[in-house]
């Protein structure tokens, strides 16, 4: 069988050669399983005749039998308070190729689930690991975050588990700001506010608990981009790409006379996403991106104002 290298992962044989050919520096190489080979399909070189089958040894048709035939579990992840390595006992009462269980072996299978419920969590700081985790699970749901948030966040609750910064705070704050703080570490548009709503908590708790962990853990975070904010609320205020654009122009225009400094993001991408509106006649009312930006109508007008005085937009009546 062969692939088209462009299809399967490098060869660890040096910085170039696994994309290019030694004899004729063509870039078309197919991988041959049988014979174990890269060759060049240009000239026939035998780039290497030493590769390994990193693919399973069986076949499967469609989902259903890569399931039951695949021998791994799931991979590593840190949103799991052991990763994800430890195994679990089934709920159901039937082990694998038997019908039905006796009574005696229903009762002792009871027993043993509860135990390993037990000894997964096994101490205090795996239990404040196992609820932070679960919390910053729910967070992220309600915020509807990509993963790869999820799994910074988990990181950073880790390391604040480790220097023991947790002690005598409270989980909720702490999983609210190790959110806040991935969200700026991986830009994703998020305020604080909008945090504080889904959790419940007070806003400046949350900012209280992400200056302290910023500090203590000595973690670089990048100032929020406005313009992921102006994309985002385009996005939900259903406007045109010309009014998208035309926003975050004003935007980029605004941070060069350094008119973004001092001022919260939401807020100015709020106005300039109101001005695109009103240059583009797609007219959306204050409070309609009020409510979408999570900042009130008086912090819109007054960005607004200032945005038209300092680079004389005019719009029309």
């Amino acid at each position: 069988m062969t692939e088209t290298l462009e299809q399967v992962p490098r060869i660890p044989t040096g910085p170039r050669s696994a994309r290019l050919c030694p004899e004729c520096k063509g870039s078309k190489l197919i991988r041959d399983y049988d014979t174990a080979e890269v060759v060049c399909m240009t000239c026939g070189f035998v780039v290497t005749d030493k590769i390994a089958d990193s693919r399973p040894e069986w076949r499967a048709f469609d989902d259903e039998q890569r399931a039951k035939r695949a021998r791994t579990g799931a991979p590593m992840t840190f949103t799991i308070h052991d990763k994800g390595l430890s195994t679990i006992i089934d709920w159901r009462d039937r082990p694998s190729g038997t019908k039905s269980v006796s009574a005696d072996q229903r009762i002792e299978l009871y027993k043993l689930r509860k135990w390993q419920r037990r000894v997964r969590v096994s101490d205090a700081t795996e239990r404040n690991l196992a609820v932070a985790l679960s919390e910053l699970s729910k967070l992220s749901a309600a915020l509807t975050l990509p993963k790869n948030i999820l799994e910074t966040a988990s990181v950073i609750y880790r390391r604040a588990i480790k220097k023991r910064l947790i002690r005598g705070r409270s989980i909720h704050n702490v999983t609210a700001a190790a959110i806040y703080m991935s969200c700026r570490q991986c830009g994703v548009p998020r305020t604080l506010d909008e945090i504080a709503s889904v959790s419940t908590l007070n806003k400046k708790d949350i900012g209280r608990s992400y200056r302290f962990m910023l500090r203590e853990l000595g973690m670089f975070v990048p100032p929020s981009a406005n313009r992921s904010y102006a994309a985002r609320f385009s996005n939900r205020l259903v406007i045109s790409g010309k009014a998208e654009g035309i926003a975050i122009r004003i935007l980029e225009i605004a941070r060069q006379m350094k008119l973004t400094s001092g001022r919260g993001p939401a807020g100015i991408a709020a106005a300039s996403t109101y001005i695109a509106t009103v240059l583009t006649n797609e007219r959306k009312t204050q409070r309609e991106i009020a409510e979408i930006a999570n900042v009130t109508e008086v912090t819109i007008r007054n960005r607004y104002k200032e945005l038209l005085e300092k680079l004389m937009i005019e719009v029309p009546l």
